[in-house]
């Protein structure tokens, strides 16, 4: 049964919990503050989530991936949820290497219902290290995975949250992205116009 409060999904794209899974949870919190909506959240530390094999199972099949490993529960809270936020690491001017996978991944979702992910409206969010060098690329990349899905993407828009949320950590993990006091309000601009969006998807 769809759960009659907007669902927003939260990922960290980390393999650490650190940064990245600090400002996730923190957009999480003030979505759900704000706004009243239930939200679900799923981490990559601590799970199993092999590379895509392109065996084309999933294709072959249409009944989702031939690998159990912890995608199932990943699948699952893509197709309850009503919004996604995406957060990543910059890695090497880009995403991380675990949220391309989760991505790649995703393939045999919409393998197995093309409609998966159909209208929902997402977003991203870049962590790093360093203030630029891979922010934007990684939002990119993001955005990209949303239009291939026919998903709906949003940024926080012109004025400091042109592709998304971008919070700096100086390699300080949750210390230093919770003291970006500026990148945090590029978070809070970009869910609430996420939250928006979702409300505006829902009446239609």
């Amino acid at each position: 049964m769809k759960s009659s409060k907007l669902i927003i999904l939260g990922i960290s794209g980390s393999p650490r919990k650190a940064a990245t899974d600090f400002v996730v949870r923190k957009a999480l919190e003030y979505a759900k503050e704000k706004f009243r909506v239930k939200t679900d959240y799923f981490h990559f530390y601590g799970k199993k989530i092999n590379f895509c094999l392109h065996c084309d199972y999933c294709i072959r099949k249409k009944m989702g991936c031939i690998q159990k490993d912890d995608m199932v529960e990943a699948y699952t809270k893509l197709e309850e949820a009503d919004a996604m936020l995406f957060g990543t690491p910059v890695y090497n001017g880009t995403l991380s290497g675990q949220l391309k996978t989760f991505f790649d991944r995703c393939r045999a979702l919409v393998a197995k219902n093309p409609n998966a992910l159909k209208n929902k409206a997402s977003a991203g969010v870049s962590v790093g290290g360093d203030r630029v060098g891979g922010h934007e690329l990684a939002l990119l990349t993001i955005h990209s995975f949303f239009l291939i899905n026919k998903m709906i993407p949003v940024s926080g828009g012109a004025l400091k949250a042109n592709l998304g949320g971008t919070v700096w950590s100086r390699d300080l993990g949750a210390k230093g992205a919770e003291e970006d006091v500026e990148g945090f309000k590029s978070v809070y601009k970009t869910v609430d116009r996420l939250v928006e969006l979702a409300m505006l998807l829902r009446k239609t």
